[in-house]
């Protein structure tokens, strides 16, 4: 699969990422026909822009390639649970963990500061250093209120061959996008043909 940034228009959020961020997360690695990929974390700049789109960290915050790795590599864990989520299948168990692990990094107090100006208020600290692990920890929090949450009976992934995103089902909708809507139909009428030429 040769991974392109630009293999074609990147699809539209799929159905439920307005409400659940770790949609939009897991979907940032997209296959598209032809063997095409889209990694929207595919490089460090790549990945500083979609923790800014995301609200997750400043747009000069530096994100360098180790804090990229680490952000797919909790991706590919939070892709897991929900896979196992979808199928019924037992969790792995370094999935499981690594979620964990994301979630106790950020600090879960807000501290007392003092502003000569304002007087005291709270604010949890975020130093630089620290901007990672609260988009991991943010990443993680927003995967396990959906898997324990009322909309994980709806989560599923797209039924668009070679689509692996996944989206909350509305109804009947399997798909992530009207483009992939449209491609699983045109394949099931192309197989329909096939099948009535042959019998």
């Amino acid at each position: 699969m040769s991974e392109t940034p630009t293999a074609g228009p990147v699809p539209p959020p799929a159905p439920g990422a307005e409400d659940y961020l770790a949609l939009d997360f897991v979907n940032s690695a997209i296959a598209l026909p032809g063997g095409h990929f889209i990694d929207s974390l595919g490089t460090p700049a790549a990945t500083n822009r979609w923790l800014h789109e995301h609200g997750l960290a400043p747009a000069d915050a530096g994100v360098q390639e180790m804090c990229a790795t680490q952000l797919r590599s909790l991706r590919e864990h939070i892709r897991a649970l929900f896979a196992a989520r979808v199928a019924g299948l037992p969790v792995l168990p370094a999935a499981l963990s690594a979620v964990n692990d994301a979630l106790s990094r950020a600090p879960v107090a807000a501290l007392l500061y003092w502003d000569e100006k304002n007087g005291p208020y709270r604010a949890a600290p975020c130093p630089t250093n620290e901007i990672l692990d609260r988009a991991l920890a943010t990443l993680a929090a927003n995967a396990a209120d959906l898997l324990t949450g009322p909309d994980a009976d709806r989560l599923t992934g797209c039924g668009s061959t070679p689509c692996n995103r996944y989206l909350l089902r509305h109804g009947r909708r399997h798909w992530c996008s009207t483009r992939c809507g449209d491609r699983a139909r045109a394949a099931r009428a192309y197989a329909r043909r096939a099948q009535e030429k042959a019998g």
